[in-house]
C-alpha cells in the first residue's frame, strides 16, 4: 500500500443530480466562520466524486490525524473478526484477558460483554481514560477493569476512550497482529486505499481510540464501503449484518456531548458510530468527519480544523441537504459545476498577512528567545540560504520551520520535518517576528511571536517567544514532536 490508489470515479454535481451552489454556498459558510477551517472535502454520490479540494498548504496525499474518527477504522476490524465468527458480541471481556481474572472480582466488571465495549455501554458514567491509565500505565485495559462500572453494563452510555482501547486489544488478541497490519490485509487494501499510520501505547499495540492517521481519500473509501452495507465492487469486506449493527442506535445518547437534545450527538451510539439527524458517521475532535447519507446515496469526508463541532454539521445540513434534493432539476448546471472545481482546485486557507519588512539580518541571526512570562515555547533564530531558519522548541524538544519573506515569498512554507509544518508571516517590525506555524499531519495551527529585547546586541541577541493555539491539541499541547504521523513501518 505504499503506492498511491486507482483514483474513485468521477462525476459532475449536475450530472448525479445534485446543485453545485449548494456545495459553493457550503464553503461560503465555512471559510466566512471564525470557528472553522477547511482541510479537505470529498463529496460522493452514486460512488463517483462529485467534489473534491484541499486548502493549502494542506494536501490530498498527506496523512492527518483524525483523532476519534480512528475509532471508525477499528470498527471495521471487529467487524471482520465477528463476520468469521471470532468475536461473539456476548463474550465477557475478561474472557480475552486470563490472566487479569483472578483480579477483577467486581460482578459488574465481569459482565462487561464485548457488544458493551463496542457501544461505549459499560456502566460507567464518565470518561475513564485518566482514570485507567493511573490505575494501570503498562497495561490500561487492566486498568479500566480494575475500577468497577456505576451502574450494570448495557444501560448508561458514556463516551470513554478505554471502550475502544479494549475494544482494539481483543483485536490484536484474536488475530496476533496490529490494528494496522490487519486492516491493511482486510479492509484497506481491498479498497484500493491510501496508507496509514497509528500512534500505540504501549509500544507494539495501535491505541485504537485515536491516533489513527489517513488521508480524506481513505475516510472516504471506508464511507463508501458503509454506505454499500460492507461491499466493495462486488467483493464483501463486511456482512451487511454489521454494518447494520455498528451505525444504528445501540444505546442511547440522552442531551448530546454539546448539551442541546437537538444535536447530533444525542441521536444513539452504535459501535464506534454516531447517528446523525441525517444518517450515520464517525467523527473526530476538531472537525474530522466520515458522513454516510444513505437517504441521498452520499458520502462526506472531512477534515478541518473546527472549535464549534456542531455548526460544521449543521453547515452540511443547511447547505448540501437542499443541493442533493435538487433530484433531476439542478438550478446551477454545469456553469456551477465548472465554477465549484475551478475554486476547489484554487483553494487555500489565509495566510498569516504582515507588511513586508526586513530587518538587519545581523540583528536577528543567532538570536535566542526564551518563554515569555507564563508561557512554554522557547526558539532561536538563524540566517539560511534564501530565507530564515525558525527552531521551535516544546515540552518534548525542537521543531523545525523555514520561512521565506520578500514580494516574491510563498504564502505557506512548507518544511518536511517531522513533524511537517506550513509557515507564513513574516517581520513586522525590526524587533518583531510574527508566524503562524501549520501541523500539516494534524488540524493544529500555531501562532507565534517573537520579539527580540530592546538593547540586546552581539552574538548572544535574546528575546521572548510567544506561542498560542487557535486550538489546541489534545494531550500534552506543548509537546510539538508528537505532532507528526507514526512511521506506519515502524
Amino acid at each position: 500500500m505504499t503506492a498511491r490508489p486507482a483514483p474513485l470515479p468521477v462525476a459532475t454535481p449536475s450530472s448525479v443530480g445534485v446543485d453545485a451552489a449548494g456545495i459553493l454556498r457550503l464553503l461560503d459558510a465555512l471559510e466566512a466562520s471564525p470557528t472553522q477551517e477547511p482541510h479537505g472535502l470529498m463529496i460522493l454520490r452514486h460512488g463517483r466524486i462529485i467534489a473534491e479540494g484541499w486548502w493549502a498548504p494542506y494536501t490530498p496525499t498527506r496523512q492527518q490525524h483524525v483523532y476519534s474518527l480512528s475509532k471508525s477504522f477499528t470498527a471495521a476490524a471487529a467487524g471482520v473478526l465477528y463476520d468469521e465468527g471470532r468475536l461473539d458480541l456476548d463474550a465477557p471481556v475478561i474472557s480475552f484477558f486470563p490472566e487479569f481474572a483472578d483480579e477483577i472480582t467486581d460482578p459488574r466488571s465481569r459482565r462487561i460483554l464485548v457488544r458493551h465495549v463496542a457501544s461505549m455501554s459499560t456502566g460507567h458514567t464518565r470518561e475513564m481514560l485518566d482514570i485507567a491509565v493511573r490505575t494501570d500505565r503498562a497495561e490500561p485495559v487492566r486498568g479500566f477493569l480494575l475500577n468497577p462500572p456505576d451502574q450494570e453494563p448495557g444501560t448508561v452510555f458514556a463516551y470513554s476512550q478505554p471502550t475502544t482501547y479494549t475494544l482494539a486489544a481483543i483485536v490484536q488478541r484474536l488475530t496476533g497482529r496490529t490494528l494496522v497490519e490487519f486492516l491493511r490485509e482486510r479492509v484497506l487494501g481491498p479498497l484500493g486505499a491510501d496508507e496509514i499510520a497509528w500512534t500505540q501505547g504501549p509500544p507494539g499495540r495501535d491505541i485504537g481510540f485515536s491516533g489513527a492517521f489517513v488521508t480524506t481519500d481513505t475516510i472516504a473509501r471506508l464511507g463508501q464501503l458503509l454506505l454499500r452495507g460492507g461491499d466493495w465492487n462486488g467483493r464483501r469486506i463486511l456482512s451487511e449484518e454489521w454494518v447494520r449493527l455498528a451505525t444504528s442506535p445501540q444505546i442511547a445518547t440522552a442531551a448530546g456531548s454539546l448539551g442541546d437534545a437537538a444535536s447530533d450527538w444525542a441521536r444513539g451510539y452504535g459501535f464506534q458510530h454516531w447517528v446523525s439527524r441525517h444518517g450515520f458517521r464517525g467523527d473526530g475532535a476538531f472537525g474530522q468527519y466520515c458522513l454516510v447519507l444513505p437517504e441521498q446515496d452520499a458520502v462526506i469526508a472531512y477534515q478541518g480544523q473546527a472549535s464549534d463541532m456542531q455548526e460544521t454539521l449543521d453547515a452540511m445540513w443547511d447547505h448540501l441537504l437542499p443541493a442533493f434534493g435538487a433530484g433531476g432539476a439542478t438550478p446551477g448546471g454545469r456553469a456551477a459545476d465548472e465554477e465549484l472545481a475551478d475554486r476547489l482546485a484554487r483553494a487555500s486557507l489565509p495566510p498569516l498577512h504582515v507588511d513586508p519588512f526586513e530587518p538587519d539580518a545581523g540583528e536577528w541571526d543567532g538570536a535566542v528567545f526564551d518563554a515569555c512570562e507564563g508561557g512554554w515555547l522557547s526558539a532561536r533564530v538563524e540566517r539560511s540560504v534564501g530565507g530564515w531558519r525558525v527552531v521551535l522548541t516544546g515540552s518534548t524538544g525542537d521543531v523545525e520551520a523555514g520561512l521565506v519573506t520578500g514580494p516574491d515569498a510563498p504564502l505557506w512554507y512548507v518544511t518536511e520535518g517531522p513533524p511537517a509544518v506550513a509557515v507564513s508571516g513574516g517581520f513586522t517590525s525590526p524587533h518583531r517576528l510574527a508566524l503562524d506555524v501549520a501541523f500539516l499531519e494534524t488540524p493544529h495551527r500555531l501562532h507565534v511571536v517573537l520579539a527580540l529585547d530592546p538593547g540586546s546586541r552581539g552574538p548572544a541577541r535574546t528575546g521572548q517567544a510567544m506561542g498560542r493555539w487557535e486550538v489546541p491539541p489534545l494531550g500534552d499541547e506543548h509537546d510539538l514532536v508528537g505532532l507528526a504521523a507514526p512511521d506506519p513501518f515502524g
